[in-house]
């Protein structure tokens, strides 16, 4: 008689535990969790720099049609415009399955071209493999940023940091992946950079999407120990890369490295879980959840007669400026300016060439990264560490310029635009390291330019964002990065590529070689580089000046409260969601 209490119990425990499970899948906070797993494998663009010289030796490519290779994986890489049409008209699945399906194709027909296993494709097909492998990674972004964006408005900065931050650490994480699995065979992760991501992708396509679900206030302390793990995970394999290049790995000691890295990522899983749990004891106990109570700050004087909705619609087209209307009559810096007016207004202008400086050059040096190691004499393994540092270091920079400048702008109205200026003046050093090299110069500049490289498109993101209005902001951060592969054809294919195989072949008059009977050009010494990387240092410079410029203009907005108009007066429960309504959390 007995057992029957304990038989209804066990019932009730499995009940419950199943009807957790769903919640917990369902949930917002493992979305976010796959989020991050498919952000920390959206970064393999990063890797060029080390399986380049395959491209190169295999195919017999000069330097600059390998740079040409660069730009098109940079074109490819930057420009999302398909990525976010789609996403207008499809659900979140379909553009994730168009991901992964981009991603495997683009990389796995460049392995097969490297391997041999198909006959030697046309440049031109190189260049189309590429662009569409590398432009899989705007459908990751699409699909994993936006939802989680949405899932989380209140805290949309601490997301687009935190995601893009696993996206800056994704190519040290599949590095470390790929020596495990493949050992030191370049080749092998060209294939790995094909079917990983592609898998991820496919594995989460129905988790991730745009949840409905009760928020609690300061949900930032939660974001805080997502990003706290991601940091754990950055310097571990900082420290792996650096033992990888004095110590002589086995096997094992691989496998074990990339099993620690696996687990870290795995970290977010455990605080997934335990604000779910939160969630579902506060659900318990609330059978009944109160709603939120919605009110407007500034409240639009609307038509009686229209319905509620077609009337919130007739005040926005009455209060908004449209697309292409209203160039010359441009808003207060701020307020939501229409395309044309952003695209053709100096502040704009002055932003794009700024970027074109400083991303322009930062791609050429990572996309050139494997050659300067081969020019100076490292060893392949060394090589694997330079573009391993690059990685971890454009992680820290994007959290740098998401976290960091948001408290500097916070606490003591530190403009963003001399955070860019500052940012493009510390990689002018790194371009100068490379050019003037010294033993072990190459650590320091691989370090300065990750990082600089990292901490410019968040900063240029948040600052086309405050300048210009949320409006039309998904449309103006595409235009606005573009400059970066225009930047990259100019100095990586142009410039970089061009002075290297001139270079090469001063090599070879000099060692009475025939230029015909080489199949690779190759330059070896430091003088392969100089010249290039004192140009980069010198654009880079006139880009920190333009970007000083830009510092003038809005030193008197950034002296105000720029996020006045996102804020309720005298309620700190409260806070301004993105359609313009003011939530309060009982």
């Amino acid at each position: 008689m007995g057992e029957a209490p304990t038989t209804v119990s066990a019932t009730s425990g499995g009940r419950q535990a199943s009807q957790f499970a769903v919640q917990f899948v369902k949930g917002r906070w493992f979305s976010l969790f796959a989020s991050i797993l498919v952000m920390a494998g959206a970064g393999a663009t990063y890797l060029f720099g080390t399986y380049s010289k395959e491209i190169k030796a295999t195919l017999g490519y000069t330097q600059t049609t390998l740079n040409l290779l660069g730009f098109f994986k940079d074109v490819g890489a930057n420009i999302g415009i398909l990525s976010g049409l789609i996403a207008e008209v499809a659900p979140t699945w379909v553009v994730l399955l168009i991901g992964a399906a981009m991603n495997f194709f683009g990389y796995f027909m460049i392995w097969l071209a490297v391997t041999r296993r198909i006959a030697k494709p046309r440049v031109w097909q190189m260049c189309l493999y590429i662009s569409i492998g590398a432009n899989s990674q705007n459908f990751a972004n699409t699909g994993a940023l936006v939802c989680s964006v949405k899932n989380f408005p209140e805290n949309r900065g601490s997301i687009l940091g935190l995601l893009k931050g696993y996206t800056g650490l994704s190519g040290a994480i599949m590095t470390q992946i790929y020596l495990a699995l493949y050992g030191n065979d370049a080749k092998s992760l060209i294939l790995l950079i094909g079917w990983l991501p592609a898998a991820m992708s496919v594995f989460f396509v129905y988790v991730i999407r745009t949840i409905d679900a009760p928020r609690k206030p300061n949900e930032i302390r939660v974001f805080f120990h997502f990003l706290y793990s991601s940091i754990v995970l950055a310097l571990f394999i900082m420290a792996m890369t650096l033992s990888q290049n004095f110590v002589s790995f086995s096997p094992a000691a691989y496998a074990g490295s990339a099993t620690v890295v696996c687990a870290l990522l795995f970290v977010p899983l455990l605080i997934t879980i335990k604000e779910e749990l939160a969630l579902w004891n506060d659900k318990k106990q609330l059978p009944v959840p109160t709603p939120n109570s919605i009110a407007l700050e500034n409240p639009l004087a609307v038509d009686p007669k229209l319905p509620p909705l077609e009337a919130e619609q007739d005040n926005q087209r009455s209060n908004t400026p449209g697309c292409f209307t209203d160039i010359c009559n441009k808003p207060a810096r701020g307020e939501d300016y229409s395309i044309l007016q952003a695209l053709l207004s100096l502040d704009m202008g002055i932003l794009f060439l700024a970027t074109f400086c400083g991303l322009g050059t930062s791609l050429t040096a990572v996309d050139n990264l494997g050659q300067i190691g081969e020019s100076l004499g490292y060893p392949t393994k060394t090589i694997k560490s330079f573009v391993s540092l690059v990685s971890i270091w454009n992680y820290f920079g994007r959290i740098f310029a998401g976290f960091v400048s948001e408290t500097l702008l916070a606490k003591y109205k530190f403009p963003r635009p001399l955070m860019m200026t500052l940012v493009l003046l510390l990689s002018c050093v790194g371009h100068l390291l490379i050019a003037f090299p010294a033993p072990g110069s190459v650590y320091v500049a691989s370090i300065i330019i990750g990082f600089s490289f990292g901490s410019q498109l968040p900063l240029l993101f948040a600052i086309i964002s405050e300048l210009f209005g949320l409006k039309y902001y998904s449309t103006l951060f595409n235009c606005g990065q573009v400059a970066s592969p225009l930047g990259s054809y100019i100095l990586n294919v142009q410039v970089a590529g061009r002075l290297y195989d001139r270079e090469a072949v001063k090599e070879l008059a000099r060692k009475g070689i025939d230029r015909s009977t080489v199949k690779e050009l190759t330059c070896i010494g430091s003088h392969c580089y100089r010249l290039t990387f004192v140009i980069m240092a010198g654009v880079t410079f006139f880009g920190a000046l333009a970007s000083l410029i830009l510092v003038a203009r809005t030193r008197e907005f950034y002296k105000g409260d720029i996020y006045k108009k996102f804020r309720l007066e005298g309620d700190p429960e409260q806070s301004v969601s993105s359609n313009g309504k003011a939530v309060e959390y009982r």
